[in-house]
């Protein structure tokens, strides 16, 4: 069975065994979510900069401190991505399959949306994913727009970015304004510079993507961003999903879709 194929509790299952891979293009239909999780201390200073900035983080859920799953998910959140990064002062200590020992009855876990969840309704409109395609990482950036801060909590915008032919821009646009709860339209098109971004070959998360002729940047608003909060806020533990390799939750990508 592909990738596209399988189940939210089978590819669990496989990176719960180990499997390390993006996410772009699993479970076809099923929603896709960023992770980050923080002592409970910090939990609202987060909830409240997400609701300041709810293009990069709008919030699927937020669970009880302690809780490893919810509504959203029957799985184990400490287990069943397929890469974390764990983050101590701000500082990157670990990149692991399994955050089990960093996990506590204190940390507070966020599902923020993640544009994965729309792109399978990119490609049903006839606009291609190139990363997809070409078997890489979706290419992520920070910008030079500041994010509302709340409380500790401060940081850059982070953006996702996908080339689209400049014929489907509008498309583009159009299917991805009505899924709101996971980054809607895009932030930018076009001139990668006014986002303070000078290289689209050089991510700062992510790998790069090949443009065809015609291609366009096109820049979402990235559930990224609250880890760029957390290098610059520098909160004593922070646990996250690495870029691209997203919790894949129970939850159907229409339940995000505006009617």
């Amino acid at each position: 069975m592909t990738a596209a194929g399988l189940t939210p509790p089978q590819a669990r299952a496989r990176f719960r065994d180990g499997l390390i891979t993006p996410t772009a293009g699993w479970c076809a239909g099923w929603t896709q979510a960023n992770l980050i999780a923080v002592p409970r201390a910090l939990a609202w200073d987060f909830l409240l900069f997400a609701q300041r900035n709810p293009k990069p983080c709008p919030v699927l859920d937020v669970l009880e401190p302690g809780a490893v799953s919810g509504p959203l998910l029957a799985g184990d959140i400490r287990t069943d991505v397929p890469l974390y990064r764990v983050y101590v002062d701000g500082e990157q200590v670990a990149e692991t399959t399994d955050v089990t020992q960093w996990w506590s009855d204190d940390v507070v876990g966020f599902l923020i949306g993640c544009s994965f969840t729309f792109e399978h309704a990119l490609g049903a409109a006839g606009v291609p994913v190139r990363h997809v395609e070409q078997g890489v990482n979706v290419p992520m950036y920070r910008t030079s727009r500041r994010c509302r801060s709340a409380g500790a909590v401060r940081g850059p915008l982070v953006v996702s970015m996908r080339p689209v032919p400049e014929a489907l821009v509008e498309t583009a646009v159009r299917v991805t304004a009505a899924y709101p709860a996971v980054h809607g339209a895009p932030v930018h098109v076009g001139d990668s510079a006014a986002l303070g971004i000078a290289e689209l070959d050089r991510p700062d998360y992510g790998d790069p993507v090949r443009p065809e002729p015609g291609d366009v940047p096109v820049f979402w608003a990235c559930g990224v961003t609250p880890q760029a909060a957390v290098v610059e806020s520098r909160p004593p533990l922070a646990i996250a999903h690495a870029p691209g390799h997203m919790l894949i939750t129970d939850a159907r990508d229409e339940d995000y879709r505006l009617v």
